[in-house]
């Protein structure tokens, strides 16, 4: 497959020697929106993690753009779950969103007007600017993760890892993050997101990692979210939800 942005070659994890994913091997093309989709457990975050050097694997590695994640540093986004966040601490959003500025500036350098103003248009993006100067303690869950997709968007990578930004977010944290995933995929760039919820992965989407600790399968979402896919992924519980909603493809 041609122009590779990530390699993931033979990745196990264990936490207190249980796998929590075994062997997985993934390669994710460049210019795609791409779902991780599995149960709870199914280590989902532990491979956006491990990825990115945030969790030490017992075996394997990810390349990114063929080299290791030190080399490309500058080149990834990363936006947590909001729940491993401290949201108590005394800082501002404009604060908050302008930090995504200190890869490409250095840590040695203090964020001038050009910074300012790039954290500004983020936020614009997302629809916080009027937020600005609020402590980031005053914001909502909706208006949390919009603050941090804005840091995110600030760092101007080409790769993007985003672990659960739709969770508990309301209708127009949603609609925002959809706008910004396909302005993201316009601009050529690569977005990995862990995903929970099965009835919109081919709306937002058009690849999808099937994950239950191995690798199910991945692709894009024509050839990969079946429901024999599905079955394999959720086991039982996939039943419901098609006796339920119907058909997902």
């Amino acid at each position: 497959m041609d122009n590779i942005s990530v390699k993931v070659h033979d990745l196990t994890v264990a936490y207190n020697k249980k796998p929590v994913l075994w062997d997985i091997d993934l390669e994710i093309p460049s210019g795609i929106l791409m779902a991780v989709v599995g149960p709870n457990g199914a280590g989902k975050t532990t491979l956006i993690k491990a990825m990115l050097n945030l969790i030490k694997p017992l075996t394997g590695r990810a390349l990114f753009w063929g080299e290791p994640y030190e080399n490309n540093r500058k080149r990834i986004g990363y936006v947590p779950q909001r729940g491993s966040v401290d949201w108590d601490f005394p800082t501002s959003v404009l604060d908050v969103v302008t930090m995504g500025t200190y890869g490409k500036l250095g840590w040695f350098k203090r964020p001038g007007k050009k910074e300012k103003e790039r954290a500004v248009e983020a936020l614009n993006k997302v629809d916080m600017v009027s937020y600005a100067n609020r402590q980031i303690s005053q914001l909502s869950g909706g208006q949390q993760q919009r603050v941090f997709l804005a840091r995110a968007l600030v760092q101007d990578a080409d790769l993007y890892f985003m672990d659960e930004p739709f969770q508990g977010v309301d209708a127009k944290t949603e609609k925002a993050i959809v706008k910004l995933l396909e302005e993201l995929k316009k601009m050529g760039k690569t977005v990995l997101v862990v995903h929970h919820d099965l009835q919109t992965v081919t709306e937002y989407f058009d690849w999808v990692t099937l994950l239950n600790t191995v690798l199910i399968d991945y692709g894009p979402i024509h050839e990969v979210f079946t429901e024999e896919n599905l079955k394999k992924t959720y086991r039982s519980t996939i039943d419901s939800f098609y006796k339920n909603n119907g058909k997902v493809i």
